[in-house]
Parts: structure tokens; C-alpha cells; sequence
């Protein structure tokens, strides 16, 4: 029997407005110095593994901690993963949203003059496809709602599921299958331990 390919999805390392809990969408906010250390762990506990694909994010974030954990030589980008366009929320807090829209929920409600989840989902669809196609393991980097966004949609649910699991900077999570292509499965998720204390 063949080996059932494995997706290993990891979240770019820490920036100055993931600290802060602002929305980085499409402003190309640079690693901190802490950012580029996640990189390196995460190469650290990628060491030996091969990829038949390896594709990343056109953000500088992703791009980056993509080229410290080692793969920047192989990997190519993927521009349905960048992070969500917040359109009008872009730079600002969830509870500065919540300020002037009580009850605003990303997942659910997406973003004026950005995305919706629906545009989210359709993104995370096409690649789901590719990495699919890909004829081995792939190796993504990305942000954390793309990310979120496409493991709900690995597992055929809506994109609001994305909204469920919560994502660290420099986390790495698994994408697999159970018995056979038709059952999608998250095998890790959310971690961390790489990273240290």
C-alpha cells in the first residue's frame, strides 16, 4: 500500500503586531528578532524530513521563517496563502473592532472592503487541491486565519469552522488522512514545543 501524503502546515514566527494582537493581512510586517528564532526551531524539527512541494505565503513573515527553518531554496510561492485581507480592519484589535461593532466575529462576519469567508474558503480550496496534486508530503507556511480556514476545509467543514481552533506564531500543525483519501484528519495541531519556553 502506498503511503497516504501528509500536509505539515506552519505558521510564521512572531512579529511586532502579532504581539500585539493587530490583524496582519497585507501589510508586510517583518519578524522580531524572536520571529527569526521560531524560524530556526522550526527547522530544527523539520530536520531529515523531505517534501515532494514546499510553497509559502508572498509575505515577508512567512517567506522568511520559510528561508530560516531551511527551505527557502525549494520553496515557491503561493499566493492563496496569503493571511486574510481585513480590508477596513487591517492594524487594528479584535476588541478595537468589537468597539464599534459588538458581536463581530471573523469567521463568520469577515471583513468590509476585505475578505469574506467565503473568498477565505475558496482560497484555501485551491490549494487543498495542489497540495493534493502534489504526488508527496508539502510543507506550507502561511498565517494563522488561512491556516485555520484551511484546516477546516481539509476536513470538508465550513470555513466559520476555522473560528474553533486557535494557532500560535511558530506552531507547526499536521494534515492527514485516517485509513484511506477519504477520510481527511488533523494528526497535530497548534504545536509548540519546538519553540521551548
Amino acid at each position: 500500500m502506498t503511503a497516504l501524503p501528509t500536509v505539515y502546515l506552519a505558521r510564521h514566527g512572531e512579529t511586532e503586531w502579532t504581539v500585539a494582537g493587530k490583524h496582519t493581512g497585507r501589510t508586510d510586517i517583518p519578524l522580531t528578532a524572536r520571529g527569526e528564532e521560531d524560524g530556526r526551531k522550526l527547522g530544527a524539527r523539520l530536520a531529515g524530513f523531505s517534501f515532494a512541494r514546499v510553497w509559502t505565503s508572498p509575505a515577508v513573515r512567512a517567506r522568511r521563517t520559510c528561508e530560516l527553518a531551511g527551505y527557502g531554496a525549494v520553496a515557491q510561492p503561493e499566493p492563496d496563502l496569503w493571511e486574510w485581507d481585513y480590508g477596513e480592519y487591517e492594524g487594528l484589535t479584535s476588541a478595537a473592532i468589537r468597539s464599534a461593532r459588538p458581536g463581530w466575529r471573523l469567521f463568520t462576519d469577515g471583513c468590509p472592503r476585505g475578505e469574506s469567508p467565503a473568498d477565505v474558503a475558496a482560497r484555501a480550496d485551491r490549494v487543498i487541491e495542489r497540495v493534493r496534486a502534489a504526488g508527496g508530503d508539502a510543507l506550507l507556511y502561511s498565517s494563522g486565519h488561512i491556516s485555520r480556514v484551511l484546516a477546516a476545509r481539509w476536513l470538508g467543514l465550513d470555513a466559520s469552522a476555522g473560528g474553533l481552533f486557535t494557532l500560535g506564531t511558530g506552531a507547526l500543525c499536521i494534515l492527514g488522512y485516517d485509513h484511506d483519501l477519504s477520510e481527511p484528519v488533523i494528526r497535530l495541531w497548534n504545536d509548540r514545543s519546538h519553540l521551548g519556553p
